[in-house]
């Protein structure tokens, strides 16, 4: 064997891509069948059964929780200040004159 058909890697996932190529087809079928009306879904309608409940209490719940205390409190932090200074420098300018 040559040396460069051991240095080639090795494809793998071969047939979970052929999977999820026959899926997306299959979708892409049923979508086309149900856009030209090859293939219909029709339901008729229906109506739930009617049920008579008598009696009956709902459940009694009793939940034992914390506190939580919310406020402010004065603490000394390190602030960073910003100081500006001014300076001069020169900056372009424009000037317009009308015309006569």
């Amino acid at each position: 064997m040559s040396d460069n058909y051991r240095n080639e890697p090795r494809r793998s996932g071969g047939a979970g891509r052929t999977i999820i190529i026959i899926l997306v087809v299959a979708v892409l079928a049923v979508i086309a069948a149900v856009a030209t009306g090859f293939l219909d879904f029709s339901s008729k309608g229906g109506a739930l059964p009617k049920v008579e409940v008598n009696g009956g209490a709902l459940p009694s719940v009793d939940a034992d929780v914390g506190s939580i205390d919310v406020g402010t409190k004065n603490t000394t932090v390190e602030v960073p200040k910003v100081k500006t200074e001014s300076e001069t420098v020169e900056v372009p300018t424009l000037s317009v004159k009308k015309a006569n």
